[in-house]
């Protein structure tokens, strides 16, 4: 117990300054550890395996990429862009990876179904700002679908809060059916962090009830595959080391960060990402605190402290404490011009309660780092075709049943070849690899034509007074 009580006051005391170097440091060493363990990215970089990266510069390492070895067709290879990471008490205990692309569908399915995936940790949405970060896997309520081979059915959805989204699947394949639970974590930014700690933990509680004492590894994925994703893995992680009794008074959330970009390239991407660990570690620290019976080490259905949230104030934005974030803003698919919000001109912060940027703004601001490229490069460079479709859905829940990867809006071009192009200046404006065509918002507006079925139109203005509206004169039937 003191033990745990010199922990969280050493959290909460922790100097922003201090971060920026512990952040620094992760960057520094995961290069070092990239030359010292020879870690490569052969597999991912091959000519015929461009196509199923989301981005050309987040690539697993073949030493711990998962490999597939079900095989369903001819043409299945056994390359997928997701990464092993080891438990504290497992070695095989989550699956990180990228969202599924259109081509990626049944790859996606493959994989679950050869690791007998149980829970499933989404932490974007399908459009984030406007872009396609995730191809639809699952099914409205009570319907089904065929990714390849695998049938999906979607068998309930339900909405416990505001934030989160738990769907039961079921998949069957050949003569096998198995079931499984999707949780759906709607308030996580891309490159940003939620605006409190309490939600992300209460998560991977509903997770790990779900798990059980199943074996499988808990398949987590955002839309890369590692900002996100890496920072409930570290989470998970932490509360594994806190459940088995292996926190010790050296305890470093430094030495967990690395040990997880070992496995994961850029796993925890941002520097806001790292901080944001420190804040849901002292709450979770916290709740076990707050226990007043039994032992220390429980699990976390007994350390949750009720009707209590540690939320993350944004010092540049003092209109966040008395307003509630709304979040269709924040992922809104038509993006509307915002202005930045002024500085803050604290010099003081909290290292576990305020971050150094409002999460309203969705312009990366200067104080963003990734370690994937220099700083000043994009945040992603993406994989794009040559020849780009018309327009590509923005969900794509039914696929036919003879689908093939290669198909539909990610086929090649006309020669079957597929480029890298170079990286562009990041904005919220710039094209994704599945992004959505302005085609499709020409057809909206075509709606409001005259005779349309649009709503909110006018009857067009008359030439002349002897030239009354076409509508006046319609033919009643």
């Amino acid at each position: 117990m003191e033990l745990l009580s010199s922990l969280l006051s050493s959290l909460r005391t922790v100097d922003p300054g201090t971060l920026d170097q512990e952040y620094n440091v992760v960057r520094s060493q995961t290069s070092m550890l990239k030359r010292e363990l020879g870690l490569t990215t052969e597999a991912g970089a091959l000519k015929e395996n461009i196509k199923k990266n989301r981005y050309k510069d987040i690539l697993p390492y073949d030493q711990t990429r998962v490999v597939l070895s079900l095989l369903t067709a001819d043409c299945d290879s056994d390359y997928i862009n997701a990464s092993f990471i080891k438990g504290a008490s497992a070695d095989r205990r989550y699956i990180a990876s990228q969202a599924p692309l259109s081509s990626t569908l049944t790859d996606f399915w493959r994989m679950i179904w050869q690791q007998d995936v149980k829970v499933i940790v989404m932490a974007c949405r399908e459009i984030e700002m406007g872009k396609k970060k995730c191809e639809c896997y699952w099914t409205p309520v009570h319907q089904s679908a065929a990714f390849g081979p695998f049938t999906v059915h979607s068998q309930g959805e339900t909405r416990p809060d505001e934030d989160l989204v738990v769907r039961t699947l079921t998949v069957t394949y050949q003569q096998g059916s198995r079931s499984l639970t999707q949780y759906q974590f709607l308030s996580w930014p891309d490159h940003d962090v939620p605006s409190e700690a309490a939600g992300v933990l209460d998560l991977l509680e509903r997770a790990r009830n779900s798990q059980g004492t199943h074996t499988s590894p808990l398949l987590i994925h955002c839309s890369a595959g590692c900002g996100r994703t890496g920072v409930i893995c570290a989470l998970d992680y932490i509360h594994d080391l806190l459940v088995t009794e292996q926190i010790t008074s050296d305890f470093s959330i430094l030495r967990v960060v690395l040990e997880l970009r070992r496995q994961r390239p850029s796993a925890v991407q941002t520097k806001d990402q790292y901080e944001f660990i420190f804040t849901a570690v002292a709450v979770m620290f916290e709740r076990a605190l707050q226990t007043a019976s039994g032992p220390l080490y429980c699990n976390l259905s007994q350390l949750k402290a009720p009707e209590q949230k540690t939320k993350r104030t944004p010092a540049s934005s003092s209109k966040r404490q008395s307003q509630k974030t709304d979040m269709s803003d924040t992922y809104a698919v038509v993006n509307k011009p915002k202005h930045p919000h002024p500085p803050s001109t604290s010099s003081t912060h909290s290292a576990v309660a305020t971050p150094r940027y409002s999460s309203e703004s969705r312009t990366l601001p200067p104080s963003h780092h990734y370690d994937n490229d220099p700083v000043g490069a994009p945040v992603y460079s993406t994989v794009r075709h040559r020849a780009k479709p018309s327009a590509t859905p923005v969900y794509d829940t039914a696929m036919p049943a003879n689908h093939r990867p290669g198909e539909g809006p990610s086929s090649p071009n006309k020669n079957g070849e597929y480029h890298l192009m170079p990286a562009e200046p990041f904005s919220p404006a710039d094209d994704d690899y599945e992004d959505l065509s302005s085609s499709s918002l020409s057809e909206m507006t075509n709606l409001c034509s005259p005779g349309g079925i649009g709503f909110n139109c006018r009857i067009q203005k008359p030439r002349g007074p002897r030239d009354p509206p076409a509508e006046w004169s319609r033919l009643e039937r």
